[in-house]
């Protein structure tokens, strides 16, 4: 109790002395605060859900950038601060909207009380950072239990490092890696006393692009979660962070292909792929299945270009986003289902995908979007894992079905870009590159066996070598093959 107390003090302590100027630039603790809010702020109320006509908590409100962006839609809206003089200005500024209320607290008080399953949508822009490890954890189990099922909670940190320039005597703000957050949030559960449990679906994790552009900087982090049944499946992406990527076997697959690599051949394929791309600087790309961010740092260092990188892997994007720390390239990622995901027409240059399609079933739309998101002239390089055209033996189709594949044979897989409007579509059989990369890797990681084994357990050990040594006996057999796929929209 002692230590809660301590820190509260210590951050009212903080803040009062950087809200003596209820300014922009005192707020953001930013000399770029006005620029920086032009792009920011509206990039940060796209990310919301619809919450027209709906109950929102804005906790943390400040002086109320958001605030009065918020009332325009909002059924009722209460903004929460705990620095009186700030929420006084935010009230002069925002008071005129009727639909708002005001109020002076502290998020971790006991005397805020906010009414069980009444909130529609809880907002908060830099709070979670002022507050400790053990405050964050208790705040997110009050924000579930405000919130009604369905509704959703959005919330945004600085995290690793500072960002604002503003000189500071002290800085007790905790800048902490996004999987912290991550966790705190996964694992609130609450329930209503009735039997019913509930808890919390991560629908988004992505970089906040304004400073990504402005500042090279992918520290800006945000989360959109929403409150849902505890039996709820939410299926694949269960799969892909509980199985087939949980975050050791990420770190395992990192060790064979590379710093920052989780797809074959590692930085060697990607140099070589993206060397068929003729990259100009300042173009944009997409990279659709980004893993942990090798191929996007590559292309963004070395040819100047912008990157978004999105992949339904929440372990992914977060160690995507620890290894971005200190790179000052612009790529941002994004936890996010390319199926469901959606860009304006034309908003890149190149679609880039690595190893990644095979876990799509409908390729044929997914395709069509990645012309739709194309600019005219823009081009899509894709690698994946194909099939013969020959009926499957019944190992290699339990196998196909055991981890939920969609493979096609490589002529087939190249038609589906010619159906989707593509043009100058090539589509190549790399198997045998596939085969002497998987060996080089096998044969590398039995003489490196000592050093992996003091970084990871027998266990981990023997599933990458039997798995490279399956995946080589599949290759070749010729029943799985390796495609490289390049197309161009006309």
């Amino acid at each position: 109790m002692a230590a809660c107390l301590a820190e509260r003090e210590v951050q009212k302590n903080y803040w009062s002395e950087h809200s003596k100027e209820l300014t922009l630039e005192a707020m953001m603790l930013d000399s770029r605060a006005t620029d920086l809010d032009k792009e920011e702020r509206p990039e940060v109320l796209s990310l919301l859900p619809p919450y027209k006509e709906k109950t929102v908590l804005e906790l943390g409100a400040g002086i109320g950038r958001f605030t009065g962006e918020l009332a325009k839609e909002a059924g009722h809206l209460l903004a929460v601060d705990f620095i009186e003089s700030v929420i006084k200005k935010n009230e002069t500024t925002n008071g005129h909207y009727e639909n708002v209320s005001f109020m002076c607290a502290d998020v971790t008080s006991s005397d805020l009380k906010i009414e069980e399953e009444s909130v529609d949508l809880i907002f908060s822009n830099w709070l979670l950072m002022y507050l400790s490890d053990k405050e964050v954890k208790e705040v997110a189990e009050k924000m579930v239990k405000w919130l009604k099922v369905g509704g959703f909670i959005f919330f945004r940190e600085s995290c690793f490092h500072q960002s604002g320039d503003s000189k500071r005597n002290a800085n007790p703000t905790h800048y902490r890696e996004p999987r912290f957050y991550t966790k705190v949030f996964k694992e609130c559960h609450v329930d209503d006393g009735q039997g019913n449990s509930f808890e919390l679906s991560q629908i988004t994790c992505k970089c906040i692009g304004a400073y990504v552009r402005n500042k090279k900087n992918q520290n800006q982090i945000c989360w959109l979660w929403q409150k849902t049944s505890s039996t709820a499946d939410r299926g694949f992406q269960r799969f892909l962070d509980n199985v087939q990527y949980k975050s050791s076997g990420i770190l395992r697959y990192e060790r064979i292909f590379g710093e920052g690599f989780v797809s074959t051949g590692g930085v060697e394929t990607t140099k070589e792929f993206v060397g068929l791309l003729d990259l100009k600087a300042g173009q944009k790309v997409l990279d659709v299945g980004c893993g942990i961010g090798g191929g996007d740092f590559y292309m963004a260092e070395n040819f100047d270009v912008d990157v978004v990188g999105i992949d339904l892997s929440i372990n992914m994007i977060s160690f995507a986003l620890e290894r971005a720390i200190g790179r000052k390239c612009s790529v941002e990622f994004e936890v996010a289902d390319c199926t469901i995901k959606t860009y304006p027409d034309g908003s890149f240059d190149v679609i880039y995908s690595r190893d990644t399609i095979l876990h799509i079933q409908d390729k044929p739309a997914l395709f069509r979007s990645f012309f739709r998101w194309l600019k005219p002239g823009g081009r899509v390089l894709i690698s994946d894992y194909c099939k013969s055209p020959d009926p499957a033996s019944s190992e290699f189709a339990e196998y196909i079905q055991q981890r939920g594949y969609d493979l096609h044979d490589v002529e087939a897989y190249g038609q589906m870009l010619r159906d989707a409007g593509f043009v100058e579509v090539v589509a190549e059989d790399r198997t045998d590159q596939f085969l002497e990369v998987l060996q080089r890797e096998l044969d590398a990681t039995e003489a490196d066996q000592e050093a992996f084994l003091r970084d990871f357990s027998q266990e981990d050990y023997d599933d990458i070598v039997n798995g490279w040594r399956a995946k080589l006996k599949r290759s070749s057999s010729g029943e799985q093959r390796w495609g490289l796929f390049v197309a161009r929209k006309p």
